[in-house]
């Protein structure tokens, strides 16, 4: 069964008046079934329905700045929701498929919670099989040197911005380690929502904030997680 749409009492918040799924087109061969070996393929922009015009149409930041806007939430497919989804994992792996814009959390009965992400650049050019370390609720941001020294906006919290609402990991972060060590990967919130479904300029794998406190809720501390190589995409799940 493909990874369908299916509306579940998990899918948070009212549905706008314009329904949009999500597709993310791929230029070449989609990667096979992950169990089988991922296939690496050149991935081209995010593209959403339009059901009006029944038509795809680009997503990118200013129309999704328009979306969000206008029905104060992201398109339906980046919206959380229980889809099938076939894996020999078990329970409770994260397992996350960046050019897709997808986080999925495997559960019971060949099902999976899936939500949408937005992939910074520092959560795109990596892949493999972490776990997560450690978590935080409102976590503290600390910008890496480089930012400090190239973005003024950033020197003021150089030694650390508390958490709240407006910082850049959001209501909670999940740090992916690989055995004891830091990778320095995250899943995280965003005080951004509307850039779910989009590749952004920073950060690693972001949601939005309702559905990191969702996902923090569900996991414990040394979870698998599995992120798929750049390029590659889930096709009939996994």
């Amino acid at each position: 069964m493909t990874d369908q749409r299916m509306h579940d009492s998990v899918s948070p918040g009212r549905r706008g008046s314009r329904r949009l799924t999500g597709k993310r087109l791929v230029a070449g061969m989609l990667a096979a079934v992950f169990g089988l070996g991922a296939i690496a393929a050149i991935a081209a922009e995010t593209q959403v329905f339009d059901p009006k015009t029944r038509e795809w149409v680009s997503y990118d930041r200013k129309k999704a700045l328009k979306y969000y806007a206008r029905n104060n939430q992201v398109p339906e497919a980046f919206r959380r929701q229980i889809v099938p989804f076939r894996t020999a994992e078990k329970p409770g792996t994260i397992i996350i498929d960046g050019n897709m814009h997808y986080l999925y959390l495997v559960q019971p009965g060949h099902k999976a919670i899936r939500y949408g992400i937005g992939v910074g650049r520092e959560g795109f050019g990596w892949a493999g099989i972490v776990r997560v370390g450690r978590t935080a609720e409102w976590p503290t941001w600390t910008p890496p040197a480089e930012m400090v020294a190239r973005d003024p906006s950033a020197r003021p919290w150089a030694n650390g911005m508390p958490g709240g609402p407006d910082n850049p990991l959001g209501a909670r972060a999940l740090y992916l380690y690989e055995g004891d060590r830091d990778t320095i990967y995250r899943i995280h919130g965003t005080p951004e929502p509307w850039t779910i479904g989009l590749d952004v300029s920073s950060g690693c794998i972001r949601m939005n904030n309702d559905d990191i406190v969702d996902l923090h809720s569900r996991i414990d501390v040394g979870a698998k997680v599995i992120v798929l190589m750049q390029g590659a995409a889930l096709y009939k799940g996994v």
